[in-house]
């Protein structure tokens, strides 16, 4: 039994990961070395600026009022602290991978598939709603010019079967159809109007599916060819985005920015999801290592300049928003549309659908161009079948992981109605974010890390860890009592249940000032810890528990496959 747990956490030291990659590049299995430190903040960039500041933003708004710009900082603040442990590891394991190759030196092989699986849902959730995303918009901008796309090419088969069967329901019980909401008129029509195949009806996104297709074939094709894009496209929406600030800054009224915080703490919290589903793009660069000129310097410096960059824009968009109009007003889909045409300014509204259309796809680039190498990666070590790790001979992209990946994006996107999963793919990231952070604290006490360039401030925790704590605690009191009383409400199973991340979330923070006060703690690393498994606890139980079967069917496969043929596991035998 002690031997089967051994071989479970069975580690890689980074010497060895290193070795394996020469080997691999000596054999020709290497990817090409193409980008720069721009081209790196490019794709962080790129990856961030998307859906959160055209669209999510405005619910976040509604329910945190102007104060959400502070749910913006944390959040920065709880990413900046991983980044800077990603930017480590990527320093000393400047390999393709992202947080499961990092997993794989810190906690073992069992750990690291967890993560790799984890992240895969990450990536293939999140670009599943970007791709849906980014046809609304489409479909919305192709509107605006004339060009009415028919309903049932441009909306989700499940959306207007649903809203088929409801609007009948209302019809026969004697309701007018003209007094039924836009968006279910809109589902009834689709469903009425689509073709009929072997009497099946043929409703699907098929913006969202040439999206995809255009952005695999773009990713498949080579890293120089997606960074010339990306970069193109960045410019683009950074243009448009700083001009749409300084329009809209001229339309503030600074009586909106009163109540600064109307429904308190717990309004802020509340946007949680769709702000840091905003922000979880430059965990998408560090899996470009292998394609960075000087990735030992150049990762660390990427990542933390498009965080410092988006988190700029973001709170400057979030201000102008809430200062034009009532946040009252900003539960709309499309806030910065809606902001602009309240005050008369009708025509910038087009320039903000291009510029959505533009924002989205990039988001798409990035996202497409990480999820191929994480199979690769988990494909090396044997955990995955040879196939995904195979690199194309003239292109040198992972070229079966990316066709694969562009299948899995593209058929749920062309079917499925998917808009609702941002909380699943934020709960994946910050999980993501986690162990990243608790690697870098194992990482500082283990005697064979080798030297890097880049190294995560070493501030001791002793004394200004338990301090924080201590803080939060009074403020907790101060401003939330109702909400700490809140956690030892016992009443029913289901009360339990929503409540246990929050305890999962105490006991880490116990253990921590534990570390702090007779163990060597490093802060920056507890810190993004504890503010990443804080920001999870508020995704509610619902998303735990989908994230937890989600977890169950990967170690199914993984002990089904990927621990019999582990690489490691023959090498070690």
């Amino acid at each position: 039994m002690a031997s089967f747990l051994n071989s479970l956490f069975r580690k890689k030291s980074v010497e060895h990961i290193l070795r394996e990659y020469e080997k691999n590049a000596a054999q020709g299995h290497s990817l090409n070395r193409r980008l720069n430190v721009r081209d790196l903040t490019a794709f962080g960039i790129a990856a961030i600026i998307g859906a959160g500041i055209f669209s999510t933003i405005g619910n976040a708004s509604q329910s945190g009022g102007p104060a959400v710009i502070l749910l913006f900082l944390f959040t920065a603040v709880a990413c900046g602290f991983s980044a800077l442990c990603y930017a480590e590891f990527a320093s000393m394991i400047p390999i393709s991978g992202s947080a499961y190759t990092y997993a794989y030196a810190a906690f073992g092989e069992l750990v690291a598939w967890i993560i790799g699986w984890d992240l895969l849902i990450e990536y293939g959730i999140g670009n599943i709603a970007v791709a849906i995303s980014w046809s609304d918009y489409f479909t919305h901008l192709m509107a605006g010019l004339g060009w009415d796309l028919p309903a049932w090419a441009t909306m989700d088969y499940l959306s207007a079967y649903r809203g088929y069967n409801k609007v009948s329901e209302l019809l026969a019980s004697g309701t007018v159809f003209d007094s039924i909401e836009p968006a279910l008129q809109q589902c009834y029509s689709a469903w009425k109007e689509s073709p009929v195949f072997l009497g099946i009806h043929l409703v699907a996104d098929f913006p969202a599916l040439g999206i995809v297709v255009f952005i695999t074939y773009l990713v498949y094709i080579g890293i120089s060819e997606s960074r010339t894009a990306g970069n193109i496209m960045v410019l683009i929406k950074l243009l448009i985005i700083v001009g749409v600030i300084g329009v809209g800054i001229f339309y503030i009224n600074p009586d909106n920015w009163t109540p600064f915080a109307p429904n308190g703490f717990g309004g802020v919290m509340k946007g949680v999801a769709a702000v840091f589903f905003a922000y979880i793009g430059f965990d998408a660069v560090s899996t470009t290592a292998e394609e960075c000129n000087n990735p030992q310097k150049d990762l660390p410096r990427g990542m933390i300049n498009s965080l410092i960059i988006c988190t700029v824009l973001y709170i400057a968009i979030a201000l102008v928003l809430t200062g034009m109009v009532n946040y009252t007003e900003l539960g709309v889909g499309d806030p910065l549309a809606f902001v602009f045409e309240r005050v008369g300014l009708n025509w910038i509204s087009g320039v903000i659908a291009v510029s959505a259309v533009i924002a989205m796809a990039s988001v798409l680039l990035v996202f497409q161009m990480g999820q191929p190498r994480i199979w690769m990666s988990i494909s090396r070590d044997g955990l995955l079948p040879p196939i995904f790790s195979k690199i194309h001979p003239k292109f040198r992209t992972p070229s079966f992981s990316t066709i694969l990946t562009g299948f899995v994006v593209a058929i749920p996107a062309l079917f499925m109605n998917l808009t609702e999963v941002t909380d699943l793919s934020s709960i994946g990231t910050l999980f993501a974010f986690v162990l990243v952070c608790a690697g870098i604290m194992k990482m500082h006490h283990s005697k064979d890390t080798p030297d890097r360039k880049f190294r995560t401030p070493m501030i001791s925790g002793k004394w200004i860890f338990p301090f924080l704590t201590v803080t939060a605690i009074i403020l907790v009191i101060v401003f939330n009592s109702d909400g700490l009383l809140g956690i030892f409400n016992f009443s029913d199973i289901s009360t339990i249940l929503s409540h246990l991340p929050i305890f999962g979330f105490l006991i880490l923070v116990i253990y921590l000032n534990y570390l702090a006060l007779f163990r060597r703690l490093s802060l920056v690393p507890a810190l993004g810890l504890s503010s990443c498994f804080y920001l999870m606890t508020e995704l509610g139980i619902t998303n735990w528990m989908r994230f937890f079967i989600w977890l169950l069917l990967g170690l199914v496969i993984y002990f089904s496959y990927g621990f019999k043929n582990s690489k490691l596991r023959k090498a070690q035998e």
